[in-house]
Formats: C-alpha cells, sequence, structure tokens
C-alpha cells in the first residue's frame, strides 16, 4: 500500500492543466503564515527556489508540491487536498488572473495510513526537480 500525502480535486486539476498551457511547467509551494502566505502558491517552475528545508509531498498534474519544513511539522499528520474557489488570492500565484485561487483542504491519515508513512520513513527535503 503507498499513501500519497497530496492530491488535487477534479476541478483543480483541470485548472492546472489549463495553467501548464499557458506558463509552462509549474511547481507548488506551501509556505505557511497568515493572509496569502498560508495558500498554496503557483509558480512557473523556474521562478521559484525550493529551500533545502523545503519538504517534497508528492506530484499532483506533472507539479512538483513542496511545503515549508516548519509548516510539515504541523501538518505531517494530514492529507493535503488541493481545490480551487472564485475569489482573487495572492497575485503572485499564476491562477490570480483567472478570478480563482487555489486552497487546501485537509484530514488527518488513517492509522493504516500513518503507519505506512512511519515506514516509509521522511519525505526527501530540498530540489526534487529541475
Amino acid at each position: 500500500m503507498t499513501v500519497d500525502r497530496v492530491s488535487v480535486t477534479p476541478t483543480a486539476d483541470a485548472l492546472l492543466r489549463k495553467l501548464q498551457g499557458i506558463h509552462g511547467p509549474l511547481l507548488f509551494h506551501q509556505s505557511g503564515g497568515c493572509c496569502d502566505g498560508s495558500a498554496p502558491m503557483c509558480f512557473p517552475r523556474g521562478e521559484f527556489r525550493v529551500g533545502q528545508e523545503d519538504v517534497f509531498l508528492g506530484t499532483i498534474v506533472d507539479t512538483p508540491f513542496y511545503i515549508s519544513g516548519p509548516q510539515f511539522e504541523y501538518w505531517q499528520h494530514t492529507h493535503l487536498t488541493i481545490d480551487v474557489v472564485k475569489g482573487r488570492g495572492s497575485g503572485f500565484s499564476v491562477e490570480a488572473p483567472e478570478g480563482v485561487r487555489f486552497l487546501i483542504r485537509s484530514r488527518v491519515f488513517t492509522d493504516d495510513e500513518h503507519y505506512t508513512l512511519q515506514k516509509a520513513g521522511p519525505p526527501p527535503r530540498g530540489p526534487q526537480h529541475g
């Protein structure tokens, strides 16, 4: 059994595919913090530098998803689902001109999922994609 740490809704999947057609390969980063800093940010892949402490959670729609190390410590027990809602988020995230914003929905991992993740060891840190 494998356990994904991050997934995407069908609506977010469709938006990501549209944005990839406009911007090319993308990258998500979840930094934590207040205001728009707590929203997942989506960037053209070459325009955001992943730090050595950023945690790679997985890939959704050919888009790597990273979370800051400190934020991962808070959310390591939760599965993250990327969704889309109407409204304006940060001007730095590529979906902003579309009149929508990405957001995270989360749930706590089941005991079986948690056990599987513990056996697999911690997710990798630092850049995993160019």
